[in-house]
């Protein structure tokens, strides 16, 4: 009996995964888009909310407003601009870790949200006044209140970065993981072999 052909490069993955290739390229394109969707608002929010009042959106439920943050979430940690870069920098290299064994649509999207929005926030750090990895977040969007008292104020890359994690966190609790297994799924029977047909003995 011929052996079967080798998988070729876009072929599909034991199990049901998708190729890791292609799951690193969805990776790739989804932090790709949502860093450069988050530099071009922040450059829209630089140009047009500078020196003017919160813009109101859906009756107040949405305003525009323009601040510079130097801290994470209520300003915490605006002493210790320094560490949110290095703790970044871990975050992405994470990432690309978990990529070298990524077949996993879902886990592909999540991981590309997580990266982009880290990148896009990182970008702040190093090149934004007032200096390299010290430098304030740009944000623009505020909750039910036009100075952020409801709700922090915040921007496209940490919408990102929180859809991403709670798309993996709805991901790990459903047992999908990064390789495309899924815990507790039943495994394929495997096909009989003549030493097993031998142990039987004759119908």
């Amino acid at each position: 009996m011929s052996e079967a052909p080798p998988a070729g490069p876009g072929s599909a993955e034991p199990g049901g995964g998708t190729p890791r290739r292609r799951a690193v390229t969805i990776l790739l394109g989804v932090a790709s888009t949502a860093l450069v969707a988050d530099l071009a608002t922040k450059h829209l929010a630089l140009a047009t909310l500078s020196d003017r009042e919160p813009v109101e959106l859906l009756g107040g439920a949405v305003y525009l407003t323009l601040t510079r943050n130097s801290g994470a979430a209520w300003s915490i940690g605006s002493d210790h601009t320094w560490v949110f870069p290095l703790i970044t920098i871990g975050v992405v290299g994470w990432i690309l870790w978990m990529a070298l064994r990524l077949r996993s649509l879902p886990w592909a999207i999540s991981l590309g949200l997580v990266l982009g929005g880290a990148l896009g926030n990182l970008t702040d750090r190093i090149f934004r006044a007032p200096g390299w990895f010290v430098g304030h977040v740009v944000d623009m969007v505020s909750l039910f209140d036009p100075y952020g008292r409801v709700w922090p104020v915040f921007n496209l890359a940490d919408s990102a970065l929180v859809c991403g994690v709670v798309l993996a966190v709805a991901l790990e609790l459903t047992g999908r993981q990064r390789d495309g297994s899924r815990i507790g799924k039943d495994e394929p029977a495997k096909p009989a072999t003549p030493a097993d047909a031998g142990q039987r003995g004759p119908a």
